[in-house]
């Protein structure tokens, strides 16, 4: 589940509707030399209008999404990791084309 830092809920439309991130989706460690620290891993939205910040890779990591087009929502776990697997252990079946 990554380093033990607190846990970042991002309450969306509901507040029954909430995406949990732990420490492996939430911090970045950084070892150089002699330095060997963890930072919050989200990029800075900058100061053009638009979003804060910027969810990617890494918040995305380990966690399931279902795109459901036709009602245009987006269905979301938080990290599997907790369960005691990950996105890599899935033998997601394959369509022949």
């Amino acid at each position: 589940m990554g380093p033990a830092v607190p846990i970042i809920e991002l309450v969306l439309d509901r507040q029954d509707v909430v995406w949990k991130m732990f420490g492996s989706n939430s911090m970045v460690r950084v070892t150089k030399k002699s330095v060997d620290l963890w930072c919050l891993g989200v990029v800075d939205g900058g100061t053009i209008d638009g979003p804060s910040i910027v969810i990617g890779g890494l918040q995305l990591e380990d966690n399931l999404l279902q795109f459901d087009l036709q009602s245009k929502k987006l269905g979301f776990s938080s990290s599997i990791l907790s369960k005691g697997t990950k996105c890599a252990d899935y033998k997601f079946p394959t369509r022949k084309v």
